[in-house]
């Protein structure tokens, strides 16, 4: 039988959903001012992360934003290779419509590479400047030094589209409106804005068909406009039908003139000339961005940065629990050799059902356990019914319509809500024991939820439930040749693309029809071994078993516990004596010797604990987890590992696990869901899974990399290192600290990385104490390896491109600090530093033009790198694609070097950042991000577990959510203090914990 590790489809304790998974894996006027609605005649995206990275992730850096999926990378990215975390795919829960099948996006239509990187000119650029002192710039990012020649040649459609940039100069102006009160609000500054542009004045001011603005602050036109310039605008909502003859809103926009925009010194750039080469492209770039967006803007509805939603096409996805999902498409401009490129992708976010708040409100409660209707409802524009005026909700009331009175001379006195709807109204609420919503502005307008309607077109900007997630990923994840077509039949004309309109024609802009195509390369494959030298057959998806192998180095499994958690389910172990279980536990330790861990014959102690019931009033669970403790506290001695046998897939359970654990009782825990491990079939193969973590939290090292592979890491003392960080997301407790890890080797084998975890200000992205936490991996390298490293490369995950220099001017300053703390009398130590910035939050996408450079299912093969065509102009960074996809269109990880004192070539580079992508410990397969920055990211989210009572937005003894003006933030941030404690226990923070 072959034993596959974990195969990106959640391993071993697989759970429902990437970085939310329950498993991660070791995831009137007579009415009182509280309630006007009598007499008043008269709001999420998806960007996970990384949040989830997956999170999911995603982002924010979207990593921890939960709701807008990139539907063409789910599957494919690190959601789909994520060993036990990743997301339950393709299980028929009955959610969208059915996947379409993959193939070879446009295979039979010819395709050549684009004349300007044909005819090699960006080679010739790079070696111009490698003959300059721009190349030896400190102040500069490194300059590519080649490109690279390794492997196979390809050509790759890629979803890049030319845009020709018009002759003359743009025109930057800011737009001021006054008065400001209100107008932070987007609806009412794009209202602000639709309704200027029906003024005389805006007509008459030759702005029509001839600007581009934001519905907000900048506006760019294609002439020179009169200064002074202001508009006068009559407000009024949509939903009426002009400004009220008296006592209406007028607002005043006073358009000045900021700067002349030269757009062919952008050209200078693209073209590689020397003197551009520092030029600072930004200006002209989000100028152009904006020319592109005035069609979509008016067309279409905006979702976050630079993604469009349209009501157009096939309609939404239901995705249950109050929810549905909206397809729609990126768009954002991108400077390559010679061309300026808009880069189109599509995507998938989450918006509102229309219908009754009430009815809405429950469905999202009822459609997990944990769910809040107060996080359903913040921000949502409803019509109330009774009156027929327009609101957004505030919040939740803390009464309901039974509870809550007031006096109310009409009616005679002190009245409920619910009688007063029935006297005043005739309305017999049917739902008067929900609490009410709050609508007012500065003063609380409380309606019951039942009178008031969820406008459509509504985004939903709140955190998505695991059950959500997991239906958004089965609505978003489509092979490359249907998101290939989508961009190419839907996505052009939906943007404006296909036949621009006068503002496009106005500014001298176009769209070239067809995607671009580069040259790739696919790399070959590095070469693994096991013990006694055995390298496993790789196959064509960059995945391999472990049928007679053993691991390279195997660790010993002594002092073990097993813990079984009784939480009425139905697959449970009867108990510590149960026949079954024993049946298990040798099944399991038969195949951890089989792999090659040392463990004795003496069976492993049992403890059982049975936990209360979920309870919506612990919706952490702490009664259970208060009840795991006791039961492991039974536990003497106390054991070294223990084995966890989950009842289900609470992530409560499991985050309020190894929080007790990791940082309150000094333990290393592996967890598995009992319905899995009992399970006959495919046991032997999640026995395997979960002895790849087994042997790695013990100290082990599952495989290497050959001699040859691994040749220029073992030639001098080499320390990779891995750093993240993540922040807290929607629902979170305002000044919920962020969390970052830094992970390093420690040896020469580089597959055992520990982990320095802390928390940090609240969505900072530059890590505050690198310093610190890169003095303990150094001391760690030279304690494990006796010496200290003389080269250290940095992978550095999560970063976006307008932080690459933070990296360079914040970070790099903490790194040197920490080599200094070693130096000796006249011997200062001083390693080469080379650091590398992992990027996955972007929307780059390649679709093989020939069958015989593709998978299966229509993706590029794993290994295929690209560093021309659609890279930078001069700047060192390549895309690459290790992994094969499961599902869905697969994303390339983006690397880009910004510091490099080792000297890299890109075929060194490219090839060893390959080969590390076959090193992450709990799969048997190669993954889609550097390992060490897998593990840093890993590491962040096993940081989440220690801090998730603020991350469900919990304060004390309350609730509250990430939007609460009331928060104290400096008692949030001192709770974290006392969650975390110390960090990681002293017998687990020199290990892999994490994993």
């Amino acid at each position: 039988m072959a034993y596959r590790g974990d195969r990106g489809r959640g391993g071993f304790d697989r759970g429902r959903g990437g970085r939310g998974s329950p498993v991660p894996s070791d995831r009137g006027r007579n009415s009182p001012s509280g309630f006007r609605g009598a007499d008043r005649g008269g709001r999420g995206g998806f960007d996970r992360g990384r949040g989830g990275r997956g999170s999911p992730v995603p982002s924010d850096r979207g990593r921890n934003s939960p709701s807008g999926f990139r539907g063409s990378d789910r599957g494919g990215g690190r959601g789909g290779d994520r060993g036990g975390r990743g997301f339950d795919r393709g299980r028929g829960r009955g959610f969208g419509a059915p996947r379409e099948q993959g193939g070879v996006f446009l295979e039979n239509q010819p395709a050549t590479v684009d004349a300007r990187v044909a005819d090699d000119s960006d080679k010739a650029l790079v070696a111009r400047l490698r003959n300059t002192q721009l190349g030896n710039d400190p102040d500069s990012m490194p300059l590519r030094p080649d490109f690279g020649t390794v492997g196979v040649p390809i050509k790759l459609r890629t979803n890049f589209f030319p845009v020709r940039v018009p002759k003359g100069p743009l025109h930057e102006y800011d737009i001021a409106i006054t008065p400001a009160a209100g107008t932070a609000i987007r609806r009412v500054r794009r209202r602000i804005f639709q309704l200027a542009e029906q003024t005389t004045e805006w007509q008459n001011s030759g702005m029509r068909g001839a600007v581009a603005h934001d519905s907000s602050a900048k506006l760019i036109s294609a002439r020179v406009l009169a200064q002074p310039l202001t508009i006068k605008v009559p407000y009024y909502d949509d939903d009426q039908a002009g400004p009220p003859e008296k006592g209406g809103k007028e607002y005043t926009l006073t358009i000045k003139f900021i700067q002349e925009i030269n757009t062919q010194d952008l050209m200078r750039y693209l073209n590689g000339d020397n003197q551009y080469r520092n030029y600072n492209t930004l200006p002209v770039i989000s100028a152009l961005n904006l020319i592109l967006a005035a069609h979509p803007l008016r067309s279409g509805i905006k979702v976050g940065q630079d993604r469009y939603f349209f009501r157009s096409g096939t309609g939404p996805s239901n995705l249950g629990g109050g929810l549905e999902a909206w397809k729609g498409f990126y768009s954002s401009v991108r400077p390559a050799h010679r061309q300026l490129m808009v880069n189109v992708n599509v995507c998938t976010t989450a918006f509102y059902t229309p219908g009754n708040l009430a009815v809405q409100m429950m469905t999202f409660s009822d459609s997990s356990f944990g769910a809040r209707m107060e996080a359903f409802c913040r921000g949502v524009r409803v019509k109330a019914t009774h009156l027929n005026y327009r609101k957004t909700v505030k919040c939740l009331a803390r009464q309901n319509a039974r509870q809550y009175t007031f006096t109310c001379d009409e009616l005679g006195g002190r009245v409920s809500v619910e009688q007063y709807f029935l006297q005043k109204y005739q309305i017999k609420l049917k739902y008067p024991n929900l609490p009410l919503v709050d609508v007012g502005g500065q003063k609380k307008n409380f309606l019951p939820a039942e009178v008031c309607e969820i406008l459509p077109d509504q985004p939903f900007r709140g955190k998505l439930t695991d059950e959500h997630t997991a239906a958004m990923i089965t609505v978003a994840c489509q092979p490359p040749n249907v998101n290939g077509n989508a961009i190419m039949n839907n996505g052009l004309r939906e943007l404006g693309f296909v036949n621009p309109g006068p503002t496009l024609g106005s500014f001298g802009v176009s769209i070239g029809p067809n995607m671009a195509v580069v040259p790739g390369r696919i790399l070959p494959r590095p070469g693994l071994k096991y013990a006694n030298n055995v390298s496993p057959a790789v196959d064509d998806k960059a995945s391999w078993n472990l049928r007679n192998i053993r691991f390279a180095t195997g660790a010993r499994l002594e002092k073990w516990a097993v813990l079984l958690i009784g939480d009425r389910g139905r697959d449970e172990f009867q108990g510590p004596q149960d026949p079954a279980l024993r049946t298990v536990i040798n099944g399991f330790m038969a195949m951890c010797k089989s792999s090659g861990i040392l463990v004795s014959n003496e069976q492993p102690p049992v403890v059982a604990a049975n936990i209360p019931p979920q309870d919506k009033s612990d919706p952490l669970r702490r009664s259970a987890i208060s009840t795991i403790r006791d039961s492991l506290m039974q536990l003497r001695p106390k054991p070294s590992l223990v084995l966890v046998m989950l009842s289900n897939g609470d992530k409560n359970i499991y985050e309020g696990l190894k929080h007790l654990c990791d940082v309150y009782l000094d333990v290393a825990t592996v967890c598995v869901h009992v319905a899995k491990i009992r399970k006959e079939k495919g046991q032997p193969q999640y026995f395997a899974n979960v002895a790849l973590k087994v042997n790695m939290k013990n100290g082990g090292v599952n495989h290497k990399l050959d001699e040859n592979t691994g040749k220029w890491l073992s030639s001098e003392p080499t320390m990779v290192v891995g750093m993240d960080v993540t922040h807290p997301g929607p629902g979170s407790a305002r000044g919920t600290p962020s969390i970052a890890a830094v992970v390093a080797s420690v040896d020469n084998h580089f597959a055992q990385y520990p982990a320095s975890l802390e928390i940090q200000e609240s969505q900072k992205e530059i890590i505050t104490n690198l310093k610190d936490m890169m003095v303990a991996r150094l001391q760690l390298f030279r304690q494990r390896s006796k010496v200290l490293p003389k080269r250290v490369l940095v992978y550095r995950d999560g970063v976006s491109e307008g932080q690459f220099n933070h990296v360079r001017l914040l970070e790099l300053p903490q790194i040197v600090k920490a080599f200094h703390t070693f130096d000796q009398p006249k011997k200062p130590y001083r390693p080469q530093l080379t650091i590398v910035i992992c990027g996955k939050r972007h929307h780059t996408r390649f679709y093989p033009t020939e069958g015989k450079d593709a998978a299966n299912d229509g993706n590029p093969k794993p290994g295929t790198v690209v560093d021309r065509g659609v890279t930078a102009v001069y700047d060192f960074d390549f895309f690459l694609q290790a992994h094969g996809g499961l599902q869905g269109t697969t994303k390339p990880t983006h690397y880009s070097v910004v510091h490099d004192e080792i000297g890299f070539g890109s075929d060194n580079l490219q090839g060893l950042t390959n080969a590390l992508s076959y090193m992450f410990a709990r799969a048997t397969k190669a993954v889609s991000l550097v390992s060490p920055a897998y593990y840093a990211d890993v590491a962040c989210e096993r940081g989440r577990c220690y801090l998730r009572k603020l991350l469900q937005g919990h304060i004390g003894d309350g609730t509250t959510t990430s939007g609460s003006a009331n928060t104290d933030e400096q008692d949030v941030m001192r709770e974290a203090q006392a969650l975390w404690r110390t960090g990681v226990s002293k017998n687990l923070k020199d290990t892999m914990f994490y994993l």
